[in-house]
């Protein structure tokens, strides 16, 4: 039976976070009514403003992850275009790459093709099964004098599981082999420090943890690696229109084409708004809710939870199993029953899914993976109650044993 709730509760915000900040929906309303013009398309004050908008999101990109440059921050699609013009600028034919087997498909599809295409080789480095971690030494063992790459997560969207990034970055800097790191579920969680984490590449979306619109995302170029890598794609920039070659300086030389500008209005927002919570505090609440989660969970009949089994070394990313039910079948009954929204599959990360041993359907017929829960900025100690009473009431009726009445549950606050 399907029952009204006064508020149904997000728990997708690995694939996008919801709901935003008022500010940022502000920002873009105000450039859809008030500004609208192209930035460097035009003299006139509207484009000026345009350019300053995207400035000052540059501005405080930079703080954020303390950027050494503001205009290393090159505006992209999204995270997997950003990752994407590193994989297929920088690597050449007979060049060597590292990912991991907890990688998204942002970065196993790109070096998958190159290696189908005769390109170049790559190696994929085993994680441990029970954690999902990468052991920074074997990451290491796997470089070769060809070696030209490593590509990783920082934060798997399957199980939560942060990787030590800033020990990899250690590894790499002593190799002389750039490091690309995938921070689509760790920008706007947990502090990022490019600098002292050795991160050569940093690609984010801008629409996840940063709280952003859809359709943004960025590419952190560390100053001087810019060099090695080629475009891949060219346009108008409006800048140097005399030529009919790329600029070579930054940030033109990667940007091609007309701005979203309105997105990065959003975007810039949701950033200033994350700046002035502090990321050490917004981390804080994310190890808060984990700790909820968890502690709610842990020693339920029949109710499995992947990736470290505990609030370190992880984000608030719960891949989770009840015995006998097809991921989608507890999606659905989380909705319909309880109005708890998450995400069943595979979350387009079939070697994470491998790692953890749930790549496989739990019956003939379902789909294989797990059901889902990420929570963000936005979500409350009060929600996490109502979904461990949803996840514990379920596993008893799938153990035969009676539960919590669902009717009795709290109602959701905003």
């Amino acid at each position: 039976m399907t029952r009204n709730f006064k508020q149904r509760i997000y728990c997708d915000n690995a694939a996008t976070s919801f709901p935003k900040p008022p500010q940022v929906l502000e920002a873009m309303v105000h450039y859809a009514q008030d500004i609208g013009a192209s930035a460097g398309r035009g003299a006139y004050a509207e484009a000026r403003q345009s350019a300053e908008v995207i400035r000052v999101c540059r501005q405080r990109l930079n703080q954020l992850f303390n950027g050494e440059n503001p205009d290393h921050f090159i505006f992209t699609l999204n995270c997997s275009d950003a990752l994407n013009m590193v994989i297929h600028g920088l690597l050449k034919p007979g060049d060597h790459a590292i990912c991991c087997a907890m990688d998204h498909n942002s970065i196993l599809r790109p070096l998958n093709e190159l290696t189908a295409r005769g390109i170049i080789t790559h190696t994929r480095v085993a994680a441990q099964a029970g954690t999902g971690l990468v052991d920074a030494a074997d990451l290491c063992a796997a470089i070769t004098p060809r070696t030209r790459l490593i590509a990783l997560g920082q934060g798997s969207n399957v199980t939560g599981t942060v990787q030590h990034i800033r020990k990899i970055g250690k590894f790499a800097r002593a190799a002389g082999v750039p490091m690309l790191v995938d921070a689509a579920q760790t920008a706007g969680h947990l502090p990022i420090d490019v600098q002292a984490d050795g991160i050569d590449f940093l690609a984010f979306p801008g629409h996840k943890g940063l709280l952003g619109p859809l359709g943004t995302g960025v590419l952190y170029i560390r100053p001087g690696i810019e060099k090695q890598l080629i475009t891949v794609r060219e346009g108008g920039t409006g800048s140097v229109s005399d030529r009919d070659t790329q600029p070579e300086f930054m940030p033109d030389r990667f940007e091609t084409g007309s701005h979203n500008a309105i997105g990065i209005a959003g975007l810039s927002e949701g950033v200033q708004w994350i700046l002035d919570q502090g990321i050490g505090t917004l981390a804080a609440h994310q190890h808060a809710l984990c700790e909820a989660f968890i502690a709610g969970v842990t020693g339920v009949r029949g109710l499995e939870y992947f990736g470290p089994q505990g609030s370190v070394d992880r984000v608030g990313v719960f891949s989770v199993r009840i015995a006998g039910m097809d991921p989608m079948e507890l999606a659905n009954e989380l909705e319909q029953t309880f109005g708890i929204l998450t995400r069943p599959g595979l979350h387009c990360a079939p070697a994470a899914h491998q790692t953890i041993g749930t790549d496989q359907p739990v019956a003939r017929g379902g789909i294989a993976g797990t059901t889902r829960f990420s929570f963000g900025a936005f979500n409350t100690l009060e929600q996490i109650q109502i979904v461990n009473t949803a996840l514990t009431t379920i596993a008893a009726r799938q153990a035969g044993r009676p539960g919590p009445c669902p009717s009795n549950r709290p109602v959701a606050t905003a």
